[in-house]
């Protein structure tokens, strides 16, 4: 018995490295102040934690099922980074319009937000469903390989989470005004984001056929 049968450094390392490029914890940053930086501390918490952990549900039910759920569903990656794409574009639109369906749905907004799109598709997006699918393929039965994918998810998320949680510092620095402005940017980085998003569906259409 050696230690890889227990844990595999090796998976381990490029699973967080490849997970934290893709889910990109410093990025989600603006578009989570631009979602909640108006909100109290403690709501930015609640949506810190909830966010996170609607994205580690999301990424571990993928883990465990993806390959099979997809194939029952007959859906594609391709397919899943589409409906993520055009997701991710409302949402831009949202930001960068300024509308976020008013006052009398802030209290539905409040819960939603956590969820939709900052748990998913900001956090679970294509990207990191589809890479999570690839190192359990490549994990091929060992447990070693399963527990050091599974250490390596539950890091990146709280890498996540601490980005999210203390997200505040900026707040004190850049105020109301900066907040307005890093809506606008954070806008314009999901829609490009969305576009890649799609761009990279019609492309593994393309290719598929």
């Amino acid at each position: 018995m050696t230690i890889t049968d227990f844990f595999d450094a090796r998976l381990f390392m490029s699973a967080t490295i490849t997970l934290i490029v893709i889910m990109d914890p410093p990025g989600t940053v603006p578009v989570f102040l631009s979602l909640t930086g108006r909100k109290p501390v403690a709501f930015r918490a609640k949506a810190a934690r909830q966010a996170v952990l609607v994205s580690l549900l999301v990424i571990s039910l993928f883990a465990v099922a993806g390959q099979a759920i997809l194939s029952y569903l007959g859906i594609g990656i391709p397919a899943l980074q589409g409906a993520g794409g055009l997701l991710l574009l409302l949402i831009a639109l949202q930001l960068l319009t300024g509308k976020t369906g008013g006052e009398s749905e802030a209290a539905g907004d409040d819960v939603n937000v956590a969820l939709v799109p900052l748990g998913t598709p900001l956090l679970a997006g294509p990207g990191a469903i589809a890479a999570t699918i690839v190192f359990v393929r490549q994990a091929d039965g060992h447990v070693g390989a399963y527990v050091a994918l599974a250490l390596s998810i539950v890091t990146v998320h709280f890498v996540l989470y601490l980005c999210m949680r203390y997200s505040g510092v900026v707040i004190r620095l850049i105020k109301e005004s900066g907040i307005t402005l890093l809506a606008k940017i954070a806008g314009l980085l999901l829609a490009a984001i969305a576009v890649e998003l799609v761009a990279n569906s019609v492309k593994g259409f393309i290719v598929g056929n």
